[in-house]
């Protein structure tokens, strides 16, 4: 993108210190009152620690192995969050200073915002160890590569870019976690399901948090804010995970992906689904007084929901036959 819209979306991203410090408050929880991982772990500390145990190895053992491998791969995501950490603090108009410390709103913002999905990937990690159902090693190693690999959301370092991403994804991610809730109900593990549930709770709060920000973006700058918008959609919407190897054909993200389509726990009507979503969310259809090129992006935005849905449409179902990834059998 030219050096001159960077720099101008920069410097609303920047005006809106106050909104981002003022976004902790109302989406957060307080770290001793919200839900910690050991809420739904069993208590090895107690008398009847083991028996929780065993109970938990009980309730896992009917689940089928590709909602655990689906299941890993919501985790291992989870997992890289430094890399996403790094990425938001490094957006135009974050935080200039590179100070990590910094009490503005934004840097306060990145900071709250991950301690949150922390608990995630920690709950989520311990509950398969405990399980026996996942092969820890290969998941322990995906995990390192993933991190190692780094994280590109394609945004260009533009906040504007980067705001739709993480609305897009925090959705995507939400409706991931309470589709396996609902297998892992079906199969027997109401536990698990409750815990999918929950993490999809504070995806929730989190999706709010950043369709609000891009709401107020568009208040500000209508024209800028639909240019990033259809040049995300353009670029396709990235999943964090997708460097969890270094494989060209069948990667473990490629069979993940196809896992969650197979099982529908994230499809690409899904996809379609969330454009249409946040299109209707930030009301791009009734934007006015547009630039050309602005008025142009808000036509192919607005069409675009609809394609996705065709192309669903026309995949049919995913392949009956995919290896799951990280289970044990």
């Amino acid at each position: 993108m030219h050096k001159n819209e960077l720099e101008k979306n920069a410097s609303v991203v920047a005006g809106l210190e106050s909104f981002a410090a003022q976004a902790v408050n109302d989406f957060l929880v307080d770290p001793e009152t919200c839900w910690q991982p050991t809420d739904f772990l069993p208590d090895l500390s107690s008398a009847d620690g083991l028996e929780q145990l065993t109970e938990l190895r009980k309730r896992t053992d009917a689940i089928p192995v590709e909602v655990i491998s689906s299941l890993v791969g919501n985790m291992i995501t989870e997992e890289a969050l430094p890399n996403y950490q790094s990425f938001f603090n490094l957006l135009k108009g974050v935080n200039e200073e590179g100070d990590m410390t910094s009490d503005k709103g934004w840097v306060q913002w990145s900071r709250s915002w991950t301690a949150e999905e922390n608990r995630h990937g920690d709950l989520l990690n311990k509950y398969l160890y405990l399980s026996g159902r996942a092969d820890m090693k290969a998941v322990e190693i995906t995990i390192h590569n993933l991190i190692t690999n780094g994280f590109d959301a394609k945004s260009e370092q533009d906040p504007y870019q980067a705001m739709i991403y993480t609305s897009f994804q925090e959705r995507a991610t939400k409706i991931a976690h309470v589709n396996t809730g609902k297998l892992a109900d079906k199969a027997g593990d109401d536990v698990l399901s409750r815990i999918c549930k929950t993490i999809a709770g504070d995806e929730a709060r989190h999706e709010k948090a950043y369709k609000s920000f891009m709401a107020k973006i568009f208040e500000v700058d209508p024209d800028g804010a639909l240019l990033a918008f259809q040049s995300m959609m353009k670029k396709t919407i990235t999943m964090p995970a997708l460097l969890m190897d270094n494989a060209d054909q069948d990667s473990l993200f490629t069979r993940f992906s196809l896992i969650t389509e197979k099982m529908g726990i994230y499809t690409t009507m899904d996809y379609a689904n969330i454009i249409s979503h946040l299109t209707e969310r930030w009301k791009i259809a009734g934007l006015t007084g547009l630039k050309d090129y602005a008025a142009q992006a808000q036509e192919y935005l607005c069409t675009l929901a609809d394609r996705y849905r065709r192309i669903a449409e026309r995949l049919g179902p995913s392949p009956a036959a995919v290896t799951p990834a990280w289970v044990r059998y």
